[in-house]
Order: C-alpha cells, then sequence, then structure tokens
C-alpha cells in the first residue's frame, strides 16, 4: 500500500481546521501521513491541531511565509510517493484518498488526479452546485483556459511530477527546492499545473466523482477578484518566459475564461457591480466565447446583469429556482458518469 503525504498549511483558520483534520483522518484509504504546517498563524489553530492524538499526524512549525512556502516545507519532509494538498478550510469526502490512489496505480503515466467539487459556504453548508471540469483527453489550451483541476484542494500528484519541476534557489539565506513559486503573488497552482504539462510528459486526468467540498468564503470578495486576476497575468508572463508559442496561441481565450470564472464567482457571491465589469472584460477580450459555448457564457452574462438591475425581493427566488436546476442537473451528470 503506497503512502500518501497530505500537506495542509495552517494559518488562521481555528474555525474550520478541526473539521479539515476530522476528514483526512476519516479516509477510507489508511495509509498516510498528516503534516500540518503552521505558517506562523497567530491564533488558536495550532492547538486545535495538537488536540488530535493520531501517529500519523505531524506538525511542522515555521515563520509566516506564505501557504505556498507552506506547501513547499511539506514537500521536502514528506515521505509519501502520492501527495495531496489540502486548503485547511476546504473539506474531502472520505473515499477521496482511496479513489485517486487506484486511479494512480491504474496508470503508471499518470502524473496528475483530480475530481470533481461541490461548493459549501462558510458555515459548510452545500450550495447545491459543482465543479465540473473536463476530465479526460486534456489539451494545453484546456489547461490554460480553463484549468480543469479546479483547485488546489482537488488533486492528488506522484511525488515524482514534483521532483520533475523543482527548482534551486536562495530566498531565505539558504540554498533550498522549490516545487510552488513563492515569488509569485498568487495563483500558484495555475503556474504549477502548467510547468508539469508543458514541461514534463505525464498524463493529467480527473475522475468523475464529486469528491472535494470547496468553500466559498465572501470576505473582501471584490478586492480579492481583482487581485486574482494581476496574480493570473503574472503567471501568464511567467509562462509566456518558457512558452511564448504556447501563450501567444490561447492567451486572449484563456484571459476571457479566467475572466469569466471570476465573474461567476462574483455572482455567487452576490457581487452584482463586480460580475458585470468582469463578464464586460471577457466579452470584450474574446468575443467568440459566445460560440465556443454559449449556454454558460450566456448564463454568467444574464446572471450578473439580472442580479444588478432585478429588485431581490424578485432576484432571489428567481436565483433560488436556477441554482436548483442547475445542481440538480450537475448531479444527474456525475451520477450517470459513474453508471
Amino acid at each position: 500500500m503506497k503512502l500518501v503525504s497530505v500537506i495542509v498549511p495552517v494559518y488562521n483558520v481555528e474555525d474550520y481546521i478541526a473539521d479539515t483534520v476530522q476528514c483526512v483522518l476519516d479516509q477510507t484509504y489508511p495509509h498516510f501521513e498528516l503534516i500540518l504546517v503552521d505558517d506562523g498563524s497567530p491564533d488558536r489553530s495550532v492547538e486545535i491541531c495538537q488536540q488530535f492524538d493520531d501517529p500519523r499526524i505531524k506538525i511542522i512549525r515555521q515563520e509566516n511565509k506564505g501557504a505556498n512556502a507552506a506547501r513547499n516545507e511539506g514537500i521536502r519532509q514528506s515521505k509519501g510517493e502520492y501527495l495531496a494538498f489540502l486548503d485547511s478550510d476546504d473539506l474531502w469526502l472520505p473515499e477521496k484518498l482511496e479513489k485517486h490512489v487506484e486511479h494512480l496505480e491504474r496508470s503508471p503515466k499518470l502524473g496528475i488526479s483530480y475530481s470533481r467539487s461541490a461548493f459549501i459556504d462558510e458555515e459548510s453548508n452545500p450550495l447545491g452546485i459543482y465543479q465540473m471540469p473536463k476530465l479526460t483527453n486534456l489539451t494545453i489550451g484546456d489547461l490554460i483556459c480553463r484549468n480543469p483541476i479546479s483547485n488546489g484542494s482537488c488533486p492528488v500528484i506522484r511525488k515524482q511530477v514534483f521532483e520533475d519541476i523543482k527548482f534551486e534557489d536562495n530566498l531565505y539565506g539558504k540554498s533550498e527546492m522549490f516545487y510552488w513559486d513563492e515569488c509569485l503573488q498568487g495563483s500558484q497552482d495555475l503556474d504549477c499545473w502548467f510547468r508539469i504539462a508543458l514541461q514534463t510528459n505525464w498524463k493529467i486526468e480527473g475522475i468523475p466523482e464529486n469528491l472535494t467540498l470547496y468553500r466559498v468564503n465572501s470576505e473582501g470578495i471584490s478586492a480579492k477578484l481583482l487581485k486574482k486576476q494581476d496574480s493570473w497575468e503574472q503567471v501568464i508572463e511567467k509562462t509566456r518566459s518558457y512558452a511564448p508559442k504556447v501563450v501567444a496561441q490561447w492567451e486572449n481565450a484563456a484571459r476571457a475564461y479566467h475572466l469569466r470564472y471570476l465573474a461567476r464567482r462574483a455572482v455567487t457571491l452576490r457581487d452584482g457591480k463586480m460580475a458585470r465589469q468582469l463578464v464586460n472584460e471577457a466579452i470584450a477580450t474574446h468575443p467568440t466565447m459566445f460560440f465556443e459555448e454559449p449556454l454558460r457564457t450566456g448564463v454568467t452574462v444574464g446572471a450578473a446583469y439580472t442580479m444588478s438591475f432585478l429588485p431581490q425581493f424578485l432576484y432571489k427566488p428567481l436565483e433560488s429556482i436556477a441554482m436548483k436546476l442547475r445542481g440538480s442537473n450537475q448531479h444527474n451528470q456525475i451520477v450517470q458518469s459513474q453508471q
């Protein structure tokens, strides 16, 4: 049985970390180590972690350097053949690791196994909608334009994949190996997936089950969405430095689809003004997205404008109906794809 190293950065998550740790301990696949990296958290997060009595838990402490520095340190100290990353406010279903290990074991050339994800709110209530990425036959265009891996709590990855993209640097007064790029201001997940796809021969593939619960946090959403777009631009510039032809081919479409994704997030979090701004910019950047994906683009535009101009007492019931229909359709797709 292969060892899986589960790496969780811990910083200011005292409201969530107990549930996150417990969801790992509840996994049906028992052969894992849980590496909790305290990133200089000032709250009770680490104290809560210390209350768990399980020999598979290892707590590492470091000065506050950010989540990706915590992930890097977790990789350096990991012993597993497979690595799984879990954000400290997200959750896994119990069969998460078991399903991904089976997937990786069946396909020796597979480097990343990911799943579908369900959205939950700040109180862990399901929102009834899912991330429904493309799962197989991925192209570089799929990765750059739509990020099918979806979120950092979703994939399970062979450790050898990180060995193949590691680089040496001296950021903190000593030479170390790095895997996630700590110099980026955000979107390090995308940078990591791009480097794996463009610099290695590992396959990337998903499985149809919904196995990750991805938390939507509304705090400071407008500023965070704009910052996320800025960080995406930084990743594109980095990618251009080693894959200029790929970026030239896909840049406009990728920028538009990323803006559309952010517009959907703004809709989910009821920021109509931001949703309109983002979706308008997306269409101006790549107008043909209306023909490439008419339903998703049309729904995003409709939601952004309906939210903005319809009174809340009318918008809310419409939104509830639309969410239920969307969620039901997505759930049916998930069930059918597993049959």
